[in-house]
């Protein structure tokens, strides 16, 4: 990885003391699927997370984290945070809310911290992979270090 790329997401595990793994994936200037994102790392999709950001229906924005090659169920994630139901945030707002753009969406170093859960899967696996908040540039690290530096629950959040 290029020595001169440090995003906020590697300041923040650094200032936590957590040790992380950088990857980088050849990219353009727009977003890729998080599978070829893990096709292109040669690591296995189930191992390699996403981050989706949603709102309820009191306006509360809550963040998942959740395998790329599987699909969030709204219901399971509203009744997650105690929600009647959440529905994902336009793509147009990604920026605002969490500083980052669409395919380089972290759960660590948003602008605010917002509720957060990770998919319960993220235990079982020894290392976990998420954007490092930049497209083309992905951390890896232990799992519960990840969720406790985000201050994360895990819950069953998917089809």
């Amino acid at each position: 990885m290029a020595a001169d790329i440090k995003t906020n997401v590697m300041r923040v595990l650094e200032q936590k003391k957590i040790p992380y793994q950088a990857h980088e994936y050849p990219h353009g200037k727009d977003a890729i699927d998080g599978v070829t994102v893990a096709s292109l790392l040669g690591q296995d999709p189930a191992q390699v997370f996403k981050t989706l950001v949603t709102h309820g229906s009191g306006r509360n924005y809550y963040v998942f984290v959740l395998p790329v090659a599987e699909e969030l169920n709204l219901k399971k994630a509203a009744k997650a945070v105690g929600e009647k139901s959440v529905e994902m945030i336009h793509v147009k707002e990604i920026n605002a809310l969490t500083g980052y753009v669409r395919g380089g969406c972290s759960p660590i170093g948003m602008k605010k911290a917002y509720p957060t859960v990770f998919h319960e899967t993220a235990l079982t696996i020894p290392s976990i992979i998420v954007s490092a908040g930049k497209i083309g540039y992905q951390i890896e690290t232990k799992p519960e270090d990840l969720i406790r530096v985000v201050g994360a629950k895990t819950a069953d959040i998917i089809h």
